[in-house]
Formats: structure tokens, C-alpha cells, sequence
């Protein structure tokens, strides 16, 4: 299976691609905004794709030709304004959803936020409420988007190596996760076909991930 990672280069993406490079049954195609970003793919022998996700809807769907999955983790950061978050996590993200389509790649894995819900756009700060009505909004275009799709909603992001352990479900109390087992969790949704149309909260835990992925 060829997985299209948008947001590559991004610290979730960087693990995703080196992780579906080692496995037998994936192989990663990196879409990137520079070329200058390329050489760390290409020395895990991934091929690259040059896109700005703020560009056209075509220009994404040229890069998601040829592949069987797609898996957008990429975000504004957190140091940029509520336009660039208004660009790529909700216009970036809805973009890709259409150009998959385009594409013909019905399988679409979404990282999103911890919790997207309206109560939650309700209860966040003025600073944040942006970022997660962005991705509220993303979540319901890709759930409407005749899609195999799977939500990923990791707790709060750390830098921490991996455990391999984590807790999945529709709703799990507030903790942190490691960046690499968000990427590991992505994995495990592309092998297993059963997380097609379902969504979770994930944070560090007890449960291997193949585990807690296949009991959600």
C-alpha cells in the first residue's frame, strides 16, 4: 500500500514516513513544501512530491495519484496567526479531502485535534478557539466526504520517545502522548481495515498500540 503523508516534513510526518518505510507492507510517498526538504526522505528511500498546501486543489491531487491511502498531519504550528491556521489546517485540510477524491484514493487518515466537539470550540481560550474550529470543521468535511476515513485525536503532543503503549477510545480523560506513537498509531489504522469510518481520542497508555487500534 502507497500512503501519500501531507505534512511530511512535520514532526508527526517525519516519524510516520521513516516508520511506513520500514514496514513490508507500506511505502511512503513524502508531499513537501521545499525541495530543499527532500533529501531526508530520499535517504529513507521515499519518494517526494513538492506541493504547497496552499495552492490549488489540482496540484494535490497530481501528488495522490498512484497512491492507496492519504494521511494528512500537517498544521500551522503553533507560533502562527489565525490566518495561516484558517489556510492549512482547515482550507489545507478540506483541500486535500477534494483532491483525493479527484485522485480516486478512498482511504483518508485524518490527525486531528483532542477534542473537536462544539462544547469544545465553546470552552476554549480566544487564542485557540480558531485552531479548534478549524479542525472541527475539517472532521465534518472529511466525515460527509464519502471517504474510508479514520480521526486520530491525539492528547497534548510531546517530543518524548515512544512508548508503544497507549489508550484509544471514543473518549479518554486529558494526557499527554509522544509524537512517535501518534505516528505508530497511524500505521497500525492503515494496516487494519477496521478503522475505516471510526474516530478516537488517544493518549499514553498500557495497551499496545496494534491492541488499543483494534479495539476502538
Amino acid at each position: 500500500m502507497k500512503i501519500l503523508v501531507v505534512g511530511a516534513n512535520g514532526q508527526i510526518g517525519k516519524h510516520l514516513v521513516s516508520f511506513i518505510q520500514d514496514s513490508d507492507s507500506l511505502e511512503a510517498k513524502a508531499m513537501i513544501r521545499k525541495q530543499e526538504q527532500a533529501s531526508f526522505f530520499e535517504n529513507l528511500g521515499a519518494e517526494t512530491a513538492v506541493v504547497d498546501l496552499e495552492g490549488d486543489i489540482e496540484s494535490i491531487a497530481k501528488a495522490a495519484e498512484g497512491v492507496d491511502a492519504v494521511v494528512f498531519t500537517a498544521g500551522s504550528g503553533g507560533h502562527t496567526g489565525a490566518d495561516k491556521t484558517v489556510m492549512v489546517d482547515l482550507d489545507g485540510a478540506v483541500k486535500t479531502i477534494e483532491a483525493a477524491k479527484l485522485a480516486g484514493v478512498k482511504r483518508f487518515v485524518m490527525v486531528s485535534s483532542f477534542d473537536t466537539t462544539r462544547k469544545a470550540i465553546q470552552e476554549a481560550s480566544s487564542s485557540f478557539a480558531p485552531y479548534v474550529v478549524a479542525k472541527h470543521y475539517a472532521d465534518e468535511w472529511l466525515k460527509r466526504a464519502d471517504l474510508e476515513y479514520t480521526i486520530i485525536h491525539p492528547g497534548l503532543l510531546t517530543n518524548d520517545k515512544g512508548t508503544g503503549q497507549i489508550t484509544a477510545a471514543a473518549e479518554v480523560g486529558r494526557n499527554e502522548v509522544p509524537r512517535e506513537d501518534v505516528a505508530s498509531v497511524i500505521v497500525a489504522s492503515l494496516e487494519n481495515e477496521k478503522t475505516a469510518g471510526k474516530e478516537s481520542q488517544v493518549v499514553t497508555g498500557t495497551t499496545l498500540i496494534k491492541d488499543a487500534v483494534q479495539s476502538v
